[in-house]
């Protein structure tokens, strides 16, 4: 496996934290608590973490609206961009077939696939469908005890907001 290539904990940055961050204010309530939780993060917290993204993250920018997509882009281009490699698809592919994640949303297997190979520290999304949730969750820890590979943190930004304690 890869190491990480920083001194400070990685950050696996996936395309709904972006998504979130270039978007127009929302008028659903949940939503907008998650654009606001996701500039707190990337305006206050970023700078404690590398972050980093996917080939598959740029891809997945690329989609829907052009104007959208390029202030995505925009944003994701100051970021370090870790490598494809062979054994990263074949992790997605059983990460994709074990977890089950649908056919359709496999760039969510990709997602965690290449936390997991490069040994990040976090994986950061606001997937809550496919990728932060306790059932996920359980299911990695399953296949990282069966298969002995590293398993990253996946959260949210709210999770990753250092609290202050007085």
């Amino acid at each position: 496996m890869d190491e990480p290539p920083s001194e400070k904990p990685t950050v696996y940055l996936e395309t709904t934290i972006v998504s979130y961050l270039t978007a127009r204010p929302s008028r659903d309530l949940r939503v907008r608590g998650h654009q606001v939780a996701t500039h707190r993060w990337w305006d206050d917290e970023r700078g404690r973490y590398s972050t980093l993204i996917s080939t598959r993250v740029i891809e997945e920018a690329r989609r829907g609206d052009p104007e959208a997509a390029a202030k995505r882009l925009a944003i994701l281009s100051a970021l370090e961009v870790l490598a494809d490699r062979p054994e990263i698809e074949a992790l997605a592919t059983l990460l994709r077939d074990e977890i089950p994640i649908p056919e359709r949303y496999s760039f969510d297997a990709f997602h965690m696939a290449f936390a997991i190979h490069y040994r990040l520290d976090y994986l950061l999304t606001w997937n809550c469908s496919h990728l932060a949730n306790a059932e996920c969750s359980r299911r990695l820890a399953d296949l990282s005890r069966e298969h002995g590979f590293w398993l990253p943190i996946i959260c949210t930004p709210d999770n990753l907001i250092e609290r202050k304690v007085e």
